[in-house]
């Protein structure tokens, strides 16, 4: 018996750790229970659950804060947004507000690891991950500066590349706005978020690191509101997934099949946005409009804790970040030690 079958949430009994977070769009969990969340002004936070928390960045940017619009402050600017540990324990970070991958020290020093791809520019820079291999693999969103302008069903310019010396290179493409990966525990397939083509797809993964076919695993579309954000495994098989905008948090049993557990979202406000979204005419004022709940445009979901059942819900528009327990622990990450 799968036990996500009959477990549910009560809002009203969620916990919060942080405050006068900025944009905590990817949080990353250690076993000693520190978590790194990304942040607006230009790095992470480092969070404790002793209510210490700490910027990490190499500048501090009141861009985001500052920024005299909603689209100002998620178009432009610095906006750390996919996080990965390097071997070394040093922070890779994608960079979705400057378009380029780069890694930071846990005291703040950075430096760009690459801003192009190919002699071209690179595109929306939205995820990063390591493998059990050291490999680097980043996603793509699109090739369109104004993402806004890319939140449209009939646009497959996003894709994925691994670092490699020093260097990108194109592994997948033809993805509707790619944003987060993660691979199963036998590292067979990598899971792909397509987040406006409301679906999961995967790849096999070979040994020499290239990547299969792609096909859907699970629903063809996540239903209402279905732009999927960030995934992660359990131990057991289901992937945990978010949507974004409709603030939806789901999970994909091993068998594909689906089950919502939060949908805190305004149904007027999401219909609406949907409604734009097919007919490939988004506004600024619809998008800005939505989000709402504990974790408004929740992004992503993390296994933390020492028994790794402690549930972390990133979003791009909350100050501080929900969690709650688990019935099933998490798939440890790969720099789980």
């Amino acid at each position: 018996m799968n036990p996500i079958l009959d477990f549910g949430i009560d809002t009203s009994k969620l916990q919060y750790i942080g405050e006068g977070l900025q944009r905590p769009e990817c949080i990353l969990a250690e076993k000693d229970g520190t978590l790194w969340s990304a942040d607006s002004r230009g790095g992470v936070v480092r969070l404790r659950h002793d209510g210490s928390q700490q910027i990490i960045t190499q500048k501090i940017s009141a861009y985001f804060a500052q920024a005299d619009s909603e689209a100002t402050r998620y178009l432009t600017g610095t906006l750390p947004n996919g996080l990965a540990f390097a071997e070394n324990g040093d922070i890779l970070i994608s960079n979705f507000g400057t378009d380029r991958l780069e890694i930071m020290t846990r005291t703040g020093e950075s430096k760009v690891l690459a801003d192009s791809i190919e002699g071209e520019a690179i595109g929306k820079v939205n995820f990063v991950l390591r493998d059990s291999k050291g490999r680097i693999w980043i996603t793509i969103s699109t090739k369109i500066k104004n993402w806004m302008h890319a939140l449209r069903p009939d646009l497959p310019d996003g894709y994925i590349a691994r670092y490699i010396d020093g260097k990108f290179r194109i592994m997948a493409e033809g993805f509707h706005f790619t944003n987060e990966i993660r691979m199963d525990g036998k590292e067979e397939y990598m899971y792909v978020v397509e987040t406006t083509g409301g679906c999961i797809s995967r790849l096999r993964v070979h040994d020499d690191g290239t990547l299969g076919e792609r096909e859907i695993f699970g629903p063809s579309s996540l239903g209402t509101g279905a732009w999927p954000d960030g995934i992660a495994f359990d131990s057991i098989g289901n992937l945990w997934g978010t949507c974004v905008y409709s603030d939806k948090l789901f999970v994909l049993t091993p068998q594909g099949d689906q089950r919502v557990l939060l949908d805190e979202g305004d149904p007027v406000k999401v219909k609406a946005l949907e409604d734009q979204f097919r007919a490939g005419a988004v506004t600024e004022d619809v998008l800005f409009a939505t989000g709402r709940g504990i974790a408004p445009w929740m992004a992503s979901v993390t296994f933390g804790g020492p028994d790794l059942k402690t549930v972390y819900i990133g979003s791009l528009r909350a100050h501080s970040i929900p969690y709650f327990q688990s019935p099933v622990a998490g798939l440890p990450m790969v720099h789980w030690k």
